[in-house]
């Protein structure tokens, strides 16, 4: 019998950045747009057809460390031309071997948000970015 695999336990590789490792990894997603079309002499439900294909946007968090390379990415595009690179998830078993993976083609980012601060808290400080992109295939 085969068992579902945890979610906590995966990798983030984006196109040679040494970026760290990622506390949580969400927003990944695709879907269809549905377009709903009657004709005037249509007494039934109207027909649905597929529209266009969406694919959100995937947010990535990770404590705050000493390395700039995300904040540097972003910059990038802030001032100048988009980086636009592709990112890879690999989920991991128990013995840390890949079981599923996705990639995500032609991700550039589109917000930056530093950590918050508080001086009464005894949290990491997390940094996250947020990425725009083209598609995203399952290779695994």
């Amino acid at each position: 019998m085969a068992y579902p695999h945890g979610k906590f336990r995966y990798r983030v590789e984006i196109d040679g950045l040494a970026a760290g490792g990622f506390s949580e990894v969400s927003g990944f997603d695709a879907s269809i747009d549905v377009i709903e079309y009657r004709e005037g002499d249509m007494v039934t439900t109207p027909m649905k057809v597929p529209g266009l294909k969406k694919y959100g946007n995937i947010t990535l968090k990770q404590g705050l460390v000493d390395s700039t390379v995300i904040y540097d990415w972003m910059m990038t595009g802030v001032n100048g031309a988009v980086d636009r690179k592709t990112i890879t998830i690999t989920l991991l078993d128990q013995e840390e071997t890949a079981v599923a993976s996705w990639q995500v083609i032609n991700a550039w980012p589109l917000k930056y948000t530093a950590p918050d601060f508080n001086a009464t808290s005894s949290e990491i400080a997390i940094e996250s970015i947020e990425v725009a992109h083209e598609g995203m295939t399952r290779t695994q």
